[in-house]
């Protein structure tokens, strides 16, 4: 009789693995890429990741405490303003805000700021994930799913949305030209 698959060494988490893994190493790597070629290959991949998340097998939580957050405040700082620069003119969006939430209205987004909270959560389970420790890899996938649901997934299609108005639009990308650390995340802009 064949034993029986845990859910943690599924298809559908290892290719979810791989897809992380992909959005990862090429955001660290992002500083030796031209904007333009960052949104084009964003693009193409996030759709697949958020297919990948979308098909991830629902797990319950082993410990109480949520698993360790390996993504320094220097690590998400660098990501970030490699983004910014990269994204010039196109990062800057606007997001709705749904009828009924207490902050409802029109914001604006940031891709730099979601790409980079993204990176954040998908570093953070990749991490986690690959200690090898069952328990760890499964609150990892569980975490990652809650925050697939609750947090990054929007940010995912919001950017996507972004990205797509932006390559479409007939406009140049234009680098920005100012220190990236001048700009800091986690600001709303009001516009309504």
């Amino acid at each position: 009789m064949e034993k029986e698959e845990k859910a943690i060494y599924s298809r559908q988490v290892m290719e979810f693995v791989a897809s992380a893994n992909e959005y990862c190493k090429y955001l660290e790597g992002a500083s030796q890429v031209k904007g333009i070629e960052i949104l084009k290959f964003m693009q193409r991949l996030l759709p697949y990741l958020y297919i990948r998340a979308s098909l991830m097998p629902a797990m319950e939580p082993v410990f109480d405490e949520g698993n360790e957050k390996c993504v320094t405040e220097d690590d998400y700082k660098r990501i970030y303003r490699t983004l910014l620069l990269k994204m010039g003119n196109a990062d800057k969006f606007p997001v709705i805000v749904d009828i009924g939430d207490p902050a409802d209205g029109l914001y604006t987004g940031s891709i730099a700021e979601s790409l980079t909270d993204i990176y954040q959560d998908l570093k953070d389970f990749l991490i986690n994930y690959r200690t090898g420790t069952e328990e760890v890899m499964n609150d990892a996938v569980w975490e990652v799913n809650l925050n697939f649901e609750e947090f990054w997934g929007e940010k995912l299609v919001n950017s996507l949305s972004a990205i797509h108005r932006f390559l479409y639009s007939g406009k140049e990308l234009e680098e920005a030209e100012i220190e990236p650390e001048e700009d800091q995340p986690g600001g709303k802009d009001i516009l309504l």
